[in-house]
Parts: structure tokens; C-alpha cells; sequence
């Protein structure tokens, strides 16, 4: 066979070929729709917003509140992941005391009698916790590990205040990166801090994409690994400043879920001294420092 009439073979299959593709009959195509990425399972868009916006919708919110006394229904629970388990304990009334920077107390007590079950303070840097009905005063370090086989002992007062406010991210040491999640239709704002050594991941703040609402924080280790992942809904006003009213925080670390349903909530009162945030060790009581 001559070059050309091998080119000339060549090209009457070539043209054999794609008129088998266009005579194709309909059912063997297959026509779907593809959903727009700026839609979210509502059918309607995001709204648009910036980096800058957002961090400064943090503020907004952090900024407003200089203390708050706050009345809560507190529903702790046990979580055993090796199980797949949660065991839920009886859901105590709390009133939570914050002022800023970081003074927060928590006082529990009995839902029925309404005698005190704990009362737990922290400064940022040290917490003392009074169990009257066990007589024991514990004092540590906010950073002190966890040691206690009753899980609920492990609970510190600083991972509550950790949850209850969102500070803004520090501009002389953390950087900001924006996702922009239009599958789950959020925005999350990435906080990775910097140090002398190292970038790392500090916290992500979630906020709702059809109402730039604040709905969830996670907070992170040095490593990278998750330490707390608090959701936030309802939110309401008190005292003229928007609070959310349900408020689910999980310790992963520390295999405890905390939910907190808020009663009644006062911002920026001028009885929020410094002398709430005293707690001293009651008499008859022993003792236990946690090192």
C-alpha cells in the first residue's frame, strides 16, 4: 500500500469514528446538573465579606463586653471514644462571672435543695476549686494537666472562659487567613500565631454565610491538635449587646462535652468587682495542690 492511499484509509476511519460519536443514540449520554459553589443547600448565595470584615465582627463582639454575670442551666457529660460512648450527668444551675481580662468564677449548685456543688475560680494563671460536699479545696496552675479519674474534677475554669468569649486575633503576634467554605456555606477565619520559631495553628472561627454570624470556635495546640470545639446558636440581646443563648462546648483532650442553655445574663454591670473573683479555702476542708 502507497503512503497516500494509507493516509487517504487513515483518514475516511478517522471521519467513520466521529460520526459514530455524533449518531450516538441519547441514552447513552447522560446530562446532569452541576450546583453553583456560590449557592449554599438553601438556594441562595453567601454574602460577600472580606477578611478585614470579619475580624472585625470579632471585635464587634469582644470589645462589647466588659464583664457579664450570667445565670445558666449547665448539662455536663463523659465521653469514652474507645466506646463510642457519652454519659450525661444531671444538668446543675451555674451563674458565670467574667471580667476582663481574664477573671471568670463559676458557682454550681444543686437543681432541687440548691446548695453549692462547686465553686471554681481562675485568673488566667491560677484556679481554686471548693467541693464542699467531698471538704476538699484544690488550688493549681491553669495549665496544670488533668490527673483526676473523675473526669468532672478535671474541669478547669479557663477552658469555660476559653468557650464563653471570642477574642480578636493579635495583630503583633497572630496572622489571619480566610476560607471561604461555599460547600458548607461558611467563612472560617484561620488565627495562626507566630512565635520566635514557629507558625502554628491557634484557632478557627466559623461564621455563617447568609448572616456573618459567629457559630463555632476551635481552639488548638501547639501540635496542631484540637483542644476545644464550641458551637454557638440562639443568639439574643442582653443589656443591648448580642450573646448566644445555647452554647455546646467539647473537650476532646480531656474527654468531656459541656452544654450551657443561658437563663438570664447581665453585660457590664458595675457590681462585677474584683472581690467576686476572691475565693478562699473554706474551714474544715482539706486541702489538695495540683503540681
Amino acid at each position: 500500500m502507497t503512503s497516500g492511499a494509507f493516509r487517504w484509509r487513515r483518514s475516511k476511519l478517522l471521519v467513520a469514528f466521529l460520526l459514530a460519536l455524533v449518531m450516538t443514540p441519547a441514552c447513552f449520554v447522560r446530562r446532569r446538573q452541576i450546583p453553583s459553589r456560590a449557592a449554599t443547600r438553601q438556594g441562595r448565595s453567601l454574602l460577600p465579606a472580606t477578611k478585614e470584615q470579619l475580624v472585625e465582627r470579632i471585635h464587634a463582639f469582644s470589645d462589647s463586653i466588659q464583664s457579664f454575670v450570667m445565670k445558666t442551666n449547665l448539662s455536663p457529660s463523659i465521653l469514652d471514644r474507645s466506646k463510642g460512648t457519652a454519659t450525661d450527668y444531671a444538668t446543675v444551675g451555674a451563674y458565670i462571672l467574667y471580667r476582663k481580662p481574664e477573671d471568670i468564677r463559676i458557682l454550681g449548685q444543686d437543681p432541687v435543695l440548691g446548695f453549692n456543688l462547686f465553686d471554681m475560680v481562675s485568673d488566667g494563671k491560677e484556679f481554686r476549686v471548693s467541693l464542699p460536699r467531698k471538704k476538699r479545696f484544690i488550688i493549681g496552675n491553669d495549665d496544670t494537666p488533668p490527673t483526676s479519674e473523675n473526669k468532672l474534677e478535671n474541669l478547669r475554669p479557663d477552658a469555660l472562659l476559653t468557650s464563653l468569649m471570642i477574642h480578636p486575633p493579635d495583630p503583633q503576634s497572630d496572622v489571619t487567613v480566610l476560607e471561604n467554605d461555599t460547600e458548607r456555606a461558611v467563612y472560617i477565619v484561620l488565627i495562626i500565631h507566630r512565635d520566635p520559631e514557629q507558625f502554628v495553628l491557634a484557632r478557627d472561627i466559623y461564621f455563617d454565610g447568609q448572616s456573618l454570624q459567629l457559630t463555632r470556635q476551635k481552639t488548638f495546640d501547639v501540635s496542631g491538635t484540637l483542644i476545644s470545639d464550641t458551637k454557638y446558636s440562639a443568639w439574643q440581646n442582653y443589656s443591648g449587646v448580642s450573646f448566644p443563648s445555647e452554647i455546646d462546648i467539647q473537650r476532646p483532650k480531656d474527654n468531656y462535652e459541656v452544654q450551657l442553655s443561658v437563663v438570664s445574663m447581665k453585660v457590664n454591670t458595675a457590681d462585677v468587682t474584683a472581690e467576686k473573683f476572691l475565693l478562699k479555702q473554706p474551714p474544715d476542708t482539706q486541702l489538695q495542690r495540683l503540681r
